[in-house]
């Protein structure tokens, strides 16, 4: 290093050059690059005179001298030593190079602890860099102070100074967007801030959400009041549920009737004409352009009708002065739903969607899937599952404690070993996160599933059930691929389990129904004790008729049976007709092609007539083209002709030379 430089006269640019010159010592520079970045200082301050009032100047007058003297080291220097505060139009007009290691400078325990916390995350040290080099560093330089000192207030100020500075480009804007997101996650995690990064901090608020759509202030001011009152016993989502349901009234009656100023006034016509357009409103909100000319499906338009009942019923049996003399919605005025029956996986389905599933790429998809089929949960409340959620009883096995969710129910559901598998490897490979508080109770909670420190959402799962689909080749009307809810997951699992004969009292449990109601659909599906019940009353049926209805027999002959257009199975005892469209039944001749199955010598007469007309099956099925079919009838003649040999072993033939023995 070269010796010291003569500095200036004046006392604060004395002292502010003596710093540069300590810091200088500091870096690995040559003597040539010492010299041009010390001269390049004191022919900027030369040019500027007062540091902190040169940083008023226009931004193009500030970047001018910049380019002219080269002094950018130096300032630099100075918003890292905290004489002068970085302004957002010269940091987005100008590359901050060399700050961040300025900044870091000045807090390197600070940025210890930031980095630490991004590894934590499982972030890559890359990304951990720029969000570090290229956002708290910036922030640091245009507020001061220490990473320690910062607040949620500081970091939402610079947010809005970002999207608010017409100088910063919308490219860097969105840049600043995500780096911001995962500052407050790092932060978070360092235990720097205490409130937890909010997936949406631009949501509105209620009286936002009243204040945009137009209606009288009476009416805005009772629905106000009436959701806050509501919203003290109801759940996040039931209050946003009601807003949705009464901004829509609120429409109807600022469109349809300008003259009516409240809900004191409102009359029956009044109802009348909204259940007609809430019939054939269009979707609103923020799916409003993604649902563009599509009406709302009739469980929303019930919602409407019912929320406004219980608005009306609620404000008259509690007083207030804008309830209406008389009722005016009635029970009749709530559109009926349907009521479908679960809509559970074929067997051969789920099986060819589950291997598919353990096959995705995603971790989450693959893990979160396999245990909404292995433990029938809802959607939420496997997003809602915490870190100890499973619980080893030693003889009674491993349980899942299932979180209270839709229905306010906490229950246990046991655990096979898939299942129980997928759950310990994501786990082990989850990280440690910093618990955040819960959606309901605010209560710091460890969510099991969470990355990165954020916890995860639906929309992996049903792209991951998508994918699975489309790799098993599973296809639906219209050669299309098969769509597949996250729900019919939770279907099948309980069919299955219905269908093998678990009691309803128990299903319900696992389930989590709370009604009886909820439970007995699964026990109008293809069960065994529905059939059986079935069979023997169609049993009795055949006995007691003995003339044939409309000349035809109530049971095809085997003729007909025979060239029907069916998929035929022929039965130890009987036959069963399938239509194509169904495809072929996963169940047929499970007996006679299991391995446990063991022939008796007085069914061989039967034994040889099910072979004979199975093999007439397979010639019938290859001769109309379906190899599917022709294939499963070879396997079950097959099996049953086995069957047959074991009755009649081949004998062995006795030599010719041998002579015949003699009893004694």
């Amino acid at each position: 290093m070269s010796a010291a430089v003569p500095r200036t006269a004046t006392t604060v640019d004395h002292d502010l050059l003596g710093d540069y010159i300590d810091h200088l010592d500091t870096l690995e520079l040559s003597d040539r690059a010492r010299r041009d970045r010390l001269r390049a200082a004191r022919t900027f301050l030369a040019g500027a005179g007062d540091l902190t009032a040169w940083m008023s100047l226009p931004t193009d007058v500030r970047l001018e001298d910049l380019h002219r003297t080269g002094a950018w080291p130096f300032l630099a220097h100075a918003i890292g030593a905290g004489l002068v505060n970085l302004d957002l139009d010269l940091a987005g007009a100008k590359n901050l190079t060399g700050l961040a290691a300025t900044i870091e400078a000045r807090d390197p325990s600070g940025f210890a602890a930031a980095r630490a916390a991004g590894a934590t995350l499982g972030w890559t040290p890359t990304w951990v860099q720029t969000v570090l080099g290229e956002c708290l560093a910036v922030i640091l330089a245009w507020h001061g102070g220490t990473v320690s000192e910062l607040t949620s207030a500081v970091i939402d100020d610079f947010d809005t100074s970002v999207h608010a500075s017409v100088s910063i480009p919308a490219t860097t804007t969105k840049a600043y967007r995500c780096r911001l997101a995962s500052l407050r996650q790092i932060l978070f995690q360092a235990r720097v801030v205490n409130e937890p990064p909010r997936r949406r901090p631009w949501a509105r608020s209620l009286d936002q959400r009243l204040d945009a759509v137009a209606m009288a202030e009476p009416i805005r001011e009772v629905i106000g009041r009436y959701v806050h009152t509501r919203a003290t016993v109801l759940r996040p989502k039931s209050v946003e549920s009601l807003v949705n349901d009464l901004l829509p009234v609120a429409e109807y009656l600022t469109t349809h009737h300008r003259d009516l100023n409240t809900l004191a006034d409102l009359r029956r016509e009044h109802v009348e004409g909204f259940l007609v357009w809430n019939q054939t409103r269009g979707w609103r909100g923020q799916r409003a352009a993604a649902g563009a000319g599509r009406t709302i499906s009739r469980s929303v338009a019930a919602s409407a009708v019912l929320s406004l009942r219980n608005l009306l019923d609620d404000i008259t049996a509690w007083g207030w002065d804008q309830a209406p003399a008389r009722r005016l919605v009635f029970a009749a005025d709530i559109p009926k739903l349907d009521r479908p029956l679960p809509r559970a996986l074929a067997p051969d389905v789920d099986a060819a969607l589950m291997s598919a599933v353990a096959r995705l790429h995603d971790p989450f998809a693959r893990t979160g899937l396999t245990v909404l089929r292995g433990a029938g949960l809802r959607i939420g409340e496997l997003l809602d599952l915490e870190l100890d959620a499973v619980v080893d009883y030693a003889a009674a096995g491993t349980w899942l404690r299932v979180p209270i969710g839709k229905l306010a129910t906490e229950r246990m559901v046991p655990l096979d070993h898939d299942t129980l598998t997928a759950l310990d490897q994501w786990a082990a490979s989850r990280g440690r996160h910093r618990p955040v508080p819960h959606p309901r109770t605010g209560r710091p909670t460890d969510f099991l599933f969470t990355e990165h420190g954020h916890r995860l959402g639906a929309t992996r799962l049903r792209n991951g059930l998508a994918t699975a689909a489309q790799d098993a080749q599973l296809h639906g009307p219209g050669r299309q691929v098969l769509v597949v809810t996250p729900h019919q997951l939770r279907h099948t699992y309980a069919t299955a389990l219905a269908n093998a004969g678990m009691s309803l009292q128990a299903l319900m449990a696992l389930l989590g129904h709370v009604t009886p109601e909820m439970t007995i659909r699964y026990a109008t599906l293809a069960s065994p004790t529905l059939r059986a019940a079935y069979d023997e009353s169609i049993g009795k049926l055949r006995r007691q008729l003995t003339l044939t209805p409309v000349g035809r027999p109530i049971v095809p002959d085997k003729i007909t049976w025979l060239g029907s257009e069916m998929l035929k199975t022929r039965l130890g005892n009987g036959h069963c007709s399938r239509h194509q469209a169904q495809g072929a039944c996963p169940y047929a001749n499970i007996c006679e092609t299991c391995d446990h199955f063991t022939p008796a010598a007085e069914f061989t007469a039967a034994l040889t007539e099910q072979a004979a007309d199975i093999r007439i099956l397979q010639a019938d099925a290859e001769a109309r083209g379906w190899a599917d079919e022709a294939a499963r009838h070879d396997r079950a003649a097959t099996a049953v002709e086995h069957h047959l040999d074991r009755l009649h072993p081949p004998t062995k033939k006795t030599p010719a030379l041998a002579p015949p023995t003699r009893a004694g």
